[in-house]
């Protein structure tokens, strides 16, 4: 009998799970939003929450037990010298500032239910019922407008140039 067991096993072993969850959250914290199929967004919910939860209580043991959760390692005494990985490493451990600095304090007068989970059309590759997680409280940014006239000007620029080089190289013979 299978009486509260609850795990959903996404066809993968338990180390992959862990994995799968850790660099989901990860990027959801990083980012306020991440796509992905709809089997998976119901199973890091409730992972992406708790590691909220535990980051509003803000000490240092649900510190150490976040990152431990989120697979984040310090440096060590052999990454500690090189810099490109010591860089690396806190680049990854900005995930864990994120989280108690920015989303938790954000949610700390919300009991529960910090993310939501808003369903896509299918993939089309696989038929993959896709879907978007994100932070309740996540407002998109507007994208960047895109000056129409610094491409005409460096595309007019480009063609002056070499209209230029041409006259030269006539002038020269």
């Amino acid at each position: 009998m299978r009486h509260r067991k609850k795990t959903i096993k996404l066809g993968r072993t338990s180390a992959h799970i862990e994995a799968l969850l850790a660099s989901l959250a990860s990027n959801l914290i990083k980012r306020g939003r991440i796509t992905t199929t709809i089997s998976k967004a119901k199973v890091v919910r409730p992972f992406a929450e708790k590691l909220v939860t535990l980051a509003k209580c803000g000490d240092l043991a649900a510190r150490r037990l976040v990152a431990r959760r989120l697979k984040l390692h310090g440096p060590g005494a052999e990454l500690s010298a090189d810099k490109k990985s010591r860089d690396q490493w806190h680049k990854q451990n900005d995930v864990l500032r994120k989280l108690f600095s920015e989303v938790a304090p954000t949610f700390k007068d919300r009991a529960g239910g910090y993310t939501r989970i808003m369903r896509l059309a299918t993939r089309g590759s696989d038929c993959s019922e896709m879907a978007i997680i994100e932070w309740v409280n996540y407002v998109p940014q507007a994208p960047k407008a895109k000056s129409e006239d610094k491409g005409k000007t460096k595309a007019a620029g480009k063609k002056g140039e070499a209209g230029e080089k041409k006259a030269e190289t006539a002038a020269a013979k």
